[in-house]
């Protein structure tokens, strides 16, 4: 099998095992890509869920999952010319009163207010590869899981990079 094929497969396996079951995550998956093509693509998907500033592009999206306490939450990372953001696939629910309302888990950091986007590997695993952002406030996010790792740590450094200079 060729290396990039076997490295996409293997991520994508890696990816589903952080979901309930390969069948739920296979499933998420195929459900997110539905709701992509459906909306008309990744940009208006990111413009509809997130506030916008007139002048902002996404430049970059990658499938991701955000390391919470509660578990992985599947979902996407935007990274725009702005911001970066995240919003999970599925609606989670909370109660106000005796009501159950729901919504979707939405991360926005503008990229002014990013100190570090690192990569990590676990010294167990070394195929478990994670990128913690660092706020400047010092808060962090977690993220793993993702298809195309290299590509999503090289965006998020970039993109601070861009920023620091504008």
């Amino acid at each position: 099998m060729p290396f990039v094929l076997r490295n996409g497969v293997c991520s994508l396996f890696r990816l589903c095992k952080l979901g309930p079951s390969f069948i739920e995550a296979a499933r998420r998956w195929l459900a997110r890509g539905t709701t992509v093509l459906v909306e008309g693509g990744c940009e208006k998907v990111f413009k509809q869920t997130f506030k916008i500033l007139p002048d902002e592009q996404l430049k970059i999206s990658h499938v991701c999952c955000l390391s919470t306490s509660a578990g992985p939450l599947m979902g996407v990372m935007y990274i725009s010319t702005a911001k970066m953001a995240f919003c999970s696939d599925n609606p989670l629910s909370y109660k106000v009163e005796n009501d159950t309302k729901w919504s979707y888990y939405t991360v926005t950091i503008p990229l002014r207010r990013l100190r570090t986007a690192k990569s990590s590997v676990s010294t167990l695993n070394s195929s478990e590869k994670y990128i913690q952002i660092v706020s400047v406030e010092g808060h962090e996010l977690w993220f793993m899981g993702f298809l195309k790792y290299d590509k999503a740590i090289s965006s998020l450094q970039e993109a601070l990079v861009s920023s620091r200079c504008n």
